[in-house]
């Protein structure tokens, strides 16, 4: 059982930076590749980035390549995600979510979810 905790949410103006962190609880958190999802309103929530469990390799869509940057910390049981140079469009509730999976990008192979965060971005 495992249990995410998301943080570091807010309105920020396009253009800004936002780090994202989820928390896990208990002593298996290096046995889960991690995931960000996000669910912008009257949209499906859709996959935006994952980390492996240890080696840190890491998979993100091509809207976010070259802003936002997943990564982990297995001493804190803590995932993050970097958002520079955001845009209007990021607005979402983002969640992030645990995997035994390699390097999941399908919501289906994801067990544990976090309660989300709500990123603003304003034009």
């Amino acid at each position: 059982q495992v249990q995410l905790v998301e943080s570091g949410g807010g309105l920020v103006q396009a253009g800004g930076s936002l780090r994202l962190s989820c928390a896990a609880s208990g002593r298996t958190f290096s046995s889960y590749a991690m995931g960000w999802f996000r669910q912008a309103p009257g949209k499906e929530r859709e996959f935006v980035a994952a980390i492996s469990r240890s080696e840190g390799r890491t998979y993100n869509i091509d809207s976010v390549k070259g802003r936002f940057t997943i990564s982990r910390d297995n001493a804190k049981n803590t995932v993050y995600l970097q958002m520079n140079s955001l845009k209007p469009e990021d607005t979402a509730v983002y969640y992030c979510a645990a995997s035994l999976g390699i390097l999941p990008s399908t919501q289906s192979r994801y067990a544990y979810w976090g309660q989300g965060t709500q990123v603003t971005v304003s034009a």
